[in-house]
């Protein structure tokens, strides 16, 4: 009975990995610069979801924030172009999806865009009392 590898991976290490909602991953992944070189390129975010088990076609969502813009990847956990998942943290959650988490980001950066816009506001009107209530000296 002869065995086809199909993909690089190694597939006995991916199934063990015991990836799980709400942990706190870093994925390093291979890009292609240019003819062949490749180079590892880190993605670290939070496990929103992992989904199919560990079949053929498993798969896990990472979401991460970059300059106030969340970013999601859906990594298949048995592509070549994985090299390597490091657990960074883990986090007890009550959810096998973590889908609001989107709309929590959302709400939070509403809130802090409201506190800054205020700050503005309350200095624009310290600057201008401050105008207002000064002396005015006049030439003789």
């Amino acid at each position: 009975m002869t065995t086809k590898v199909i993909t690089s991976a190694n597939v006995e290490f991916r199934k063990k990995l015991d990836i799980r909602p709400g942990d706190t991953v870093r994925v390093w992944q291979k890009i292609e610069e240019a003819k062949g070189k490749f180079r590892l390129q880190a993605f670290e975010g939070l496990v929103l979801a992992r989904k199919h088990g560990k079949e053929a076609g498993a798969t896990f969502t990472v979401r991460k924030v970059i300059d106030g813009i969340g970013v999601e990847r859906t990594f298949p956990l048995y592509s070549p172009m994985i090299d390597s998942v490091e657990m960074i943290r883990r986090s007890k959650v009550r959810r096998a999806k973590l889908y609001f988490v989107r709309e929590e980001a959302a709400k939070e950066i509403r809130k802090q865009m409201r506190r800054t816009m205020n700050a503005k506001y309350e200095e624009e009107v310290k600057e201008t009392s401050v105008k207002e209530a000064a002396p005015v000296e006049v030439a003789k």
